[in-house]
């Protein structure tokens, strides 16, 4: 079944120890698009200014990405210019921001888009990601992310956000700073005490942890040798997570378990490039094979 995602078509100024790039494309929606692409047809409800460049419309297209509701406003396209220090690549500093056209972003989308059964509220305003939601019939999972800015100052607006979705999927940080739980399997009970079905708490290089009424699991995260670019690591993780859920018939611990491994090891393929110099190219039988890797490492 197929989904849609809303969020942020970005472009991204980035820096880490392994070198320095500029223009590249970035963005919650872009990033969590190459994954969940890889499972089912995904459709992407975004904005970008007049300077978005034609090379990566034509990028999303050449995926196979529904970029029909990708609406252009006069104005700049959303840029991020940020850095990643040697000592600690799992925190990004962001030396500059420019909004452009973002601040203006109204969801649109077209009748038959509407119907489309898997919704992602990709990283945005929560008022926005709630008025997309709005606008979608009946939807059959509705999956939700969001940042320490949001919680900061529309932290009112995301709880009731949370309180309409199936699946939240938050840091580790941002967990603890929603419920005001440092440890976390108390902040995933807190969460879904919120409303959420099934929590997922993302926990960088130390791996993910799920929890739902049913069950609870965690896995560890795939042992990367070289990180170069962490930039869309959590948005191509839910991608992987939300893309195959939105193929299988029944979401049940079986299937979960399943979105969890696969969601694993495509974040594990974008850490190892600048933005979407791996995720780009990645095809699921790469996602396969790493996943057998992933197995023998696992074994007891």
């Amino acid at each position: 079944m197929s989904l849609i995602v809303t969020g942020t078509v970005a472009l991204d100024n980035l820096k880490t120890p392994a070198g320095e790039k500029r223009g590249l494309l970035g963005g919650s929606a872009s990033h969590f698009s190459m994954s969940a692409s890889l499972f089912t047809k995904v459709s992407i409800a975004a904005n970008v200014g007049k300077d978005f460049p034609k090379k990566y419309w034509n990028f999303l297209k050449t995926k196979g990405i529904d970029i029909s509701s990708v609406i252009v406003y006069e104005g700049e396209t959303f840029q991020w210019d940020g850095e990643y220090k040697k000592e600690n690549l799992n925190a990004a500093i962001t030396h500059a921001t420019v909004l452009g056209v973002l601040g203006q972003y109204k969801p649109v989308v077209s009748e038959a888009q509407k119907n489309i059964p898997n919704v992602f509220l990709g990283n945005i305003d929560p008022e926005v990601q709630d008025e997309f939601l709005s606008l979608m019939k009946l939807p059959r999972l509705v999956g939700l992310d969001s940042m320490n800015l949001w919680i900061n100052i529309k932290k009112d607006a995301l709880i009731k956000l949370i309180k309409k979705v199936d699946l939240f999927v938050a840091n580790d940080k941002e967990a603890q700073d929603i419920t005001g739980e440092t440890n976390l399997i108390k902040a995933a009970k807190a969460l879904a005490a919120l409303g959420p079905k099934f929590v997922v708490v993302k926990k960088g290089e130390h791996g993910v942890l799920f929890y739902s009424k049913a069950f609870m699991c965690g896995f560890p995260a795939f042992p990367v040798e070289k990180v170069v670019d962490p930039t869309g690591a959590g948005d191509t993780f839910a991608g992987g997570l939300m893309g195959y859920l939105s193929k299988v018939k029944k979401i049940n611990e079986k299937e979960i378990r399943k979105a969890l491994i696969y969601a694993t090891m495509c974040s594990s393929f974008n850490v190892e490039g600048f933005a979407m110099e791996k995720t780009a190219k990645l095809t699921l039988q790469d996602i396969e094979n790493r996943k057998k890797i992933y197995a023998a490492f696992m074994k007891a």
